[in-house]
């Protein structure tokens, strides 16, 4: 298909005028999402983990410039944007990460950057916090299964972290490699995906300036069930591209396999970027659920071409058929 790009409807407006960050907190946000038919309320152990938001250390930043980085949309509630999660590492219900994942050890931790690149090294990560400015932005994040939140996260372009080990002219992709730690993860037991978790981009969509190294979000650093320390956010595609509690970086010239399109190829593609017409084999994705908006029985938001990102990044797939390059 052709690529068409117009008006994203985003803009840079300053963060702090969309929503203080004490509001973010509110535990009224969370009564009137268990109020409305949500499943955050149904694990206790999901809310306790939850109601340790303000232990979580803080994390200075500045409002991000980057074209489309600030959404004008309200953003999740803190306790929805961390209680219902994709995290199969620590379970395959959606309040399972909340529930498990303070094992999680975040320190020490070190990331290895290496492949065709030629400077690699292993970063610590207090290193890498410090490597550039970190930045708001909020980004709307959709899953696969139909649900989608805004939320604003803590970081900065990916590139900055890729122009420190210099990539060389044959490199092609990004590949990100994240833990898998059975004495940590009990999702590990289930078999579900090939272990580690994989992930992989093109390299002109790991350089794009959207393309974010998260370490924080809400204004504190990131939850364990949000993938801390350190994760991608790449918010034109499917969140399950958004590799978490990430250890390595492989700067590849071949297409790197990644976890899902290993675990069912006709299901989910390499760039799986958010396209309303193209369905999953066994659903629509011409609409979404925005979490928080009245639970299973919320109105329904029609799905937008690279979740409203067309604008920014529709000039990396021109020319390709979006229906093959799933």
């Amino acid at each position: 298909m052709l690529i068409r790009t117009h008006n994203s409807g985003f803009d840079h407006g300053n963060s702090s005028e969309i929503t203080p960050q004490g509001l973010y907190f509110s535990r009224r946000d969370l009564l009137k999402w268990g109020a409305a038919g949500g499943s955050v309320l149904a694990s206790g152990g999901a809310w306790a983990q939850a109601a340790k938001a303000d232990s979580l250390k803080a994390l200075s930043s500045v409002k991000s410039t980057v074209p489309g980085a600030l959404s004008m949309e309200t953003p999740t509630s803190f306790q929805d944007a961390s209680t219902y999660n994709n995290y199969y590492e620590f379970g395959l219900d959606k309040s399972d990460p909340a529930r498990y994942a303070h094992t999680l050890k975040t320190r020490p931790w070190t990331v290895r950057v290496e492949g065709l690149v030629n400077k690699p090294k292993t970063f610590d990560i207090e290193e890498l916090l410090k490597l550039s400015a970190q930045e708001e932005r909020i980004y709307r994040l959709r899953c696969v299964e139909g649900w989608s939140m805004v939320i604003p996260w803590i970081g900065y372009s990916l590139s900055k972290l890729l122009a420190q080990v210099e990539p060389q002219g044959s490199a092609k992709y990004v590949e990100f490699v994240t833990l898998a730690d059975s004495k940590t993860m009990p999702g590990l037991r289930s078999g579900v995906l090939d272990w580690p978790y994989t992930e992989g981009l093109r390299m002109d969509e790991a350089m794009h300036p959207l393309s974010l190294l998260a370490f924080g979000m809400y204004g504190k650093e990131l939850t364990p069930q949000n993938g801390a320390p350190l994760r991608l956010v790449l918010p034109w595609k499917y969140g399950f591209k958004s590799a978490k509690s990430i250890v390595t970086i492989r700067v590849l010239e071949k297409q790197p396999g990644t976890a899902w399109n290993k675990a069912a190829r006709n299901e989910y593609g390499f760039y799986s970027n958010v396209n309303p017409d193209v369905p999953h084999p066994r659903w629509s994705q011409a609409t979404e659920r925005r979490i928080g908006e009245g639970g299973l029985f919320a109105k329904r938001h029609k799905t937008l071409l690279f979740n409203g990102y067309e604008a920014q990044v529709g000039q990396l797939y021109a020319g390709m058929d979006l229906r093959k390059d799933y």
